[in-house]
């Protein structure tokens, strides 16, 4: 469970995955700099120049301390010793008073001193606009030496930090820009593979990039002209048998009206048979076009529904309309009236004359519904129907070729939406077809 939580927050495409890589290298990078830089040269910067104050305390106690009438004090006699402002020797009292207390302890500058003066000392460093540094020395425990480091400011933008901060930034721009230029390839490959999943054909991809996304890029063209070739061969193919097919309808059609009238039952189903055959026909060129022809706009989806009711009406039965407000969407309206239309077939074909049409939207979609009150679908067989050559339940009188709901579930899917069918419990079936805003 941790594992997949853990995963979800790590970045999934190509590119962000190459950035991240590059980022966490370049700042593996600059903290294995930064502490070498700390260990190896202010480290031992630092080291020198306690060695430097050390030595300093060291000659303010060598000669001893002489009090007299213009020394009274400790203080005022080691203050005497020091011939500029580059130390001052301060009682406890007035160490608290100008700070002391405020300075951060330092361990290990502590035990350095310790180490120099050659008894248990203490350093303190107070930041700010100058560098205080604060030593107790063995020699005079109730005593604090403050010495400021004039031109030194730990708090300031040092050389080395600015040097750093500016080689990140720039290996990381530039870490971003090759992983930009490396993935881009892959960005065309992405968008003309979607291209080609909704029938659509680009032209060949350039060749470019690494070694290996050029191979790929070379075997995704081969395989999307081959796939090309192919759908145009099949269109033409079922197109040529369609034309063969209706030449000997269309005859037998005017043969079948020339029968004498002793003939007119023959003559009914001969007719109905042909019609039959020509709408499979017709469902079979749809099913090739695929609308690819026709040309999204921007169109509100009620005017549709209230069209198609509006062409329906004259049938036997009821259509009823549950319309909600809808946004214009992205579509191309004839496709969307065949989907329209054949889900109104199907229910007028398998209900029991009763069907309404519902216009949806929720926010991110907008989409509608058409219900029968037919005796609906068994649940197992429902994703199967969307299958070209699929027919439903023998209840529901299955006839034609199979292909109505397939030709629906292609439109749907060049439109990036969802259709779906579900049982009514009130009793039958209820399609659903859903389509995105942009």
């Amino acid at each position: 469970m941790n594992h997949s939580w853990w995963q979800r927050l790590l970045p999934r495409s190509a590119f962000s995955q190459t950035v991240m890589l590059i980022g966490c290298l370049l700042l593996i990078n600059q903290l294995v700099s930064y502490v070498s830089v700390a260990l190896y040269v202010i480290k031992p910067s630092y080291q020198q120049i306690n060695q430097l104050i050390a030595r300093q305390v060291s000659f303010l106690f060598a000669d001893g301390i002489e009090l007299g009438r213009e020394h009274l004090t400790v203080v005022d006699a080691l203050n005497a010793k020091v011939k500029d402002d580059s130390m001052k020797v301060y009682n406890q009292k007035q160490a608290r008073e100008a700070g002391v207390e405020q300075a951060t302890y330092y361990g290990l500058l502590s035990n350095q001193m310790s180490d120099y003066l050659g008894g248990k000392a203490e350093v303190r460093i107070t930041q700010g606009e100058t560098l205080q540094i604060w030593i107790r020395p063995p020699q005079a425990p109730a005593l604090w030496i403050r010495v400021p480091l004039t031109g030194f400011n730990e708090m300031a933008l040092s050389p080395l930090t600015l040097y750093l901060m500016v080689i990140g930034a720039l290996s990381v721009a530039g870490g971003w820009l090759f992983a930009r230029k490396q993935n881009k390839p892959l960005k065309a490959l992405q968008q003309a593979a979607m291209a080609v999943s909704r029938g659509d054909f680009p032209e060949p991809l350039a060749l470019r990039g690494s070694s290996e996304i050029v191979e790929v890029t070379n075997a995704f063209n081969q395989m999307s002209h081959s796939m090309k070739q192919l759908e145009q061969d099949r269109a033409l193919l079922m197109a040529g048998i369609s034309h063969d097919l209706r030449t000997p309808l269309t005859r037998i059609r005017l043969a079948s009206e020339m029968m004498v009238d002793e003939d007119a039952y023959l003559k009914d189903g001969i007719v109905a048979d042909i019609e039959d055959m020509d709408a499979i026909i017709n469902q079979f060129i749809a099913y090739i076009r695929q609308d690819q022809e026709a040309v999204r706009e921007l169109i509100p989806l009620n005017p549709l529904i209230q069209e198609l009711a509006q062409a329906e009406s004259k049938r036997d039965g009821t259509i009823e309309l549950a319309l909600t407000d809808c946004p214009e969407i992205p579509m191309q309206a004839i496709a969307i009236k065949r989907v329209l239309g054949n889900l109104v077939e199907n229910a007028f074909r398998y209900g029991n004359g009763w069907v309404r049409i519902s216009s949806l939207f929720d926010g991110r979609r907008v989409g509608f519904a058409v219900e029968d009150n037919g005796p609906g679908i068994p649940e197992q067989q429902i994703p199967k129907l969307f299958q070209p050559f699929t027919q439903g339940d023998s209840a529901r009188g299955s006839v034609g070729s199979g292909l109505g709901l397939a030709i629906i579930k292609r439109i749907v899917d060049r439109h990036q939406g969802r259709v779906s069918l579900s049982n009514r419990p009130e009793g039958g079936l209820r399609a659903e077809v859903w389509l995105p805003l942009e």
